[in-house]
């Protein structure tokens, strides 16, 4: 269906007693979810909608705002509205789970573009960071990754070389470090974490083929073997709109007393 083509059906008014916003946003994800409008689609001017609905601009806007919320619509200025590529939800820190392994149990495609790998010496922060004296070769693999084919998140990881030199040659594209690793007999342990939002730069934006400026989580971690050394380090800047980390938070005992 090409663009020009696309054209959202009214909602039922008298069906409803939900306000006019409400019913025109569930109008739009009936045909989302009907895959009328596939990810990716581009949503008609707003004049159009306004016509097509029935409504006024500013109830439209409340109606596409409400959707940009729940992830199903994301609004790119000066071009218009789109539907929303699948986001993964990721559960978040319940376990030490790679990005393969994470993708297959959401049953989604994983694969990686590998940008680079190389073996190069450590500066003075990346060995202080592994905990390795300056100058120790590091293999430095950065990976574009991707879910079902869609930019997810680029990822870039530094690892002593001769912890398993064979990964200096694997192909990545399709193998997983972590399974590379476990393979070898390497135990990793636990990961100290910190997350961050950021604005994606011109390079980022270019890589995940998203707007400069747009909203990206940046996760940089350090995982360690059970023995509390520092086996590898990883800086991961995801796509805001297309991934999400979510976890489950509860009260202690004593909070709960409270």
């Amino acid at each position: 269906m090409g663009i020009d083509a696309v054209s959202i059906r009214a909602p039922r008014r008298e069906r409803s007693s939900d306000p006019l916003w409400s019913q025109a946003a569930d109008s739009i994800l009936e045909q989302i979810e009907s895959q009328e409008l596939t990810a990716g689609a581009k949503l008609p001017p707003e004049r159009e909608l306004c016509a097509q609905l029935d409504i006024s601009r500013v109830t439209l806007r409340k109606a596409l705002s409400h959707l940009v919320d729940q992830g199903v619509l994301t609004a790119s200025h000066g071009r218009g509205w789109f539907v929303a590529q699948p986001v993964a939800a990721r559960e978040w820190p319940n376990d030490l789970e790679s990005f393969t392994t994470t993708a297959h149990r959401k049953h989604m495609r994983p694969s990686s573009l590998v940008l680079r790998q190389a073996v190069e010496a450590a500066s003075l922060d990346e060995a202080d960071r592994l905990g390795v004296p300056a100058g120790t070769p590091l293999l430095h693999l950065e990976r574009v990754r991707l879910l079902n084919g869609v930019r997810i998140a680029v990822d870039r990881t530094i690892i002593a070389a001769d912890l398993v030199p064979s990964l200096t040659t694997t192909d990545f594209g399709t193998a997983s470090l972590f399974e590379a690793l476990r393979e070898q007999g390497i135990e990793l342990s636990r990961s100290m974490a910190t997350i961050e939002a950021r604005s994606a730069d011109d390079e980022l934006a270019v890589r995940l083929e998203i707007e400069p400026g747009a909203p990206v989580l940046v996760l940089d971690q350090t995982i360690h073997a059970p023995d509390q050394r520092p086996l590898l380090a990883s800086t991961v800047e995801y796509s805001g709109e297309r991934y999400r980390l979510r976890t489950t938070l509860a009260s202690s005992n004593d909070t709960a007393r409270r």
